[in-house]
């Protein structure tokens, strides 16, 4: 049978939390593992604010125990008004968890019938027993840099594929082509973003927030190439579009997480004066190609411009070639 890494983590942190609330000889160990599963998230500072979450509301909890069981005695009534007054605090602070954890210590509380040290000190021992194995079982993460990277690569090969479709049906409108990339594309950077806030999530020590800005900047990147497509589709083959369209062809070929935009920024300039220096169009229909290859022209300019304002980072630059060379070999061998 199958089972992850968090399933395991819970596993052995309920048994550990457990095993040292017996070894203390408290009442009610049990509760040590309720906390324990509760803390354990999907990244680290998840866990950390999760059980500061949990820990404030147990000790929230125990204080209101205190003062209405005190007051109004042990009994369902006083019980019913100590729920009615806590959970809407909790809820007020979106604290649903802290809402299990809090009933577990009231009922607690109301099972002895009496407030003591030796039970406020049981409690207390119980929730920083729960929260503290949690914690250090959330401690170990694995990295999902690889398969971000991953990510990455399948991402800059739907971009190469769209740059390379684009440029074919300008050369001599090859229309074959149904478009899905652009749409797995997009499904590919939500949840490469999701993923990367995740990672960021997962350091407390530096805050690394390359792979969230790589997905956002291809994110533009696809809205500027979505927006093209309709003029693109409707171009007639021209001298002009085929310049165009060699354009694209380099381009496919250099997606990539380096920075080569201001090369082709330059190639781009080019294009426009040499279009600038063609003669007028003669009738609607140049008209019509002209001004959406300028168009084209501009919105490119856009898509190399993110590009450029995009700050790589070399060695992950240097890590996506090598997966990339490993890749082709094993496509090719």
């Amino acid at each position: 049978m199958f089972f992850g890494y968090r399933t395991l983590k819970t596993a052995i942190g309920a048994a550990v939390a457990i095993f040292i609330a017996q070894w203390l000889n408290l009442d009610f160990f049990a509760a040590a593992a309720i906390i324990t599963v509760l803390c354990i998230r999907g990244t680290k500072k998840g866990s950390l604010r999760k059980a500061w979450e949990l820990f404030v509301a147990s000790m929230t909890g125990l204080f209101f125990a205190v003062v209405i069981f005190e007051v109004l005695g042990y009994h369902p009534l006083s019980l019913a008004v100590l729920i009615v007054l806590f959970i809407p605090a909790l809820l007020k602070f979106k604290s649903i968890d802290g809402i299990i954890t809090s009933i577990v210590i009231l009922l607690h509380i109301y099972t002895v019938g009496t407030v003591s040290f030796t039970i406020l000190w049981n409690e207390f021992l119980l929730i920083v027993i729960g929260v503290t194995v949690g914690l250090i079982m959330n401690l170990y993460m694995p990295s999902l840099d690889d398969d971000i990277y991953e990510d990455q690569i399948q991402l800059e090969e739907y971009f190469e594929r769209i740059l390379k479709e684009y440029s074919k049906y300008l050369y001599n409108k090859d229309d074959d082509w149904d478009g899905k990339e652009l749409t797995l594309a997009g499904d590919l950077i939500k949840n490469g973003k999701a993923k990367a806030l995740r990672a960021i999530d997962n350091h407390f020590l530096r805050h690394d927030d390359y792979f969230y800005h790589y997905f956002d900047m291809r994110e533009k990147q696809l809205a500027i190439l979505e927006r093209i497509l309709p003029f693109i589709s409707t171009l007639e083959t021209t001298s002009e579009g085929k310049q165009m369209a060699s354009f694209l062809k380099r381009l496919s070929g250099a997606v990539n997480p380096g920075n080569t935009a201001g090369h082709f920024l330059e190639e781009l300039d080019v294009l426009r004066h040499n279009f600038s220096e063609h003669q007028l169009p003669k009738n609607h229909v140049e008209f019509t190609t002209r001004a959406s290859l300028f168009y084209i022209i501009h919105e490119m300019e856009e898509y190399l411009t993110i590009k450029q304002m995009f700050k790589p980072d070399e060695n992950r630059t240097h890590m996506i070639k090598k997966k990339k060379k490993l890749k082709r070999k094993g496509v090719s061998s």
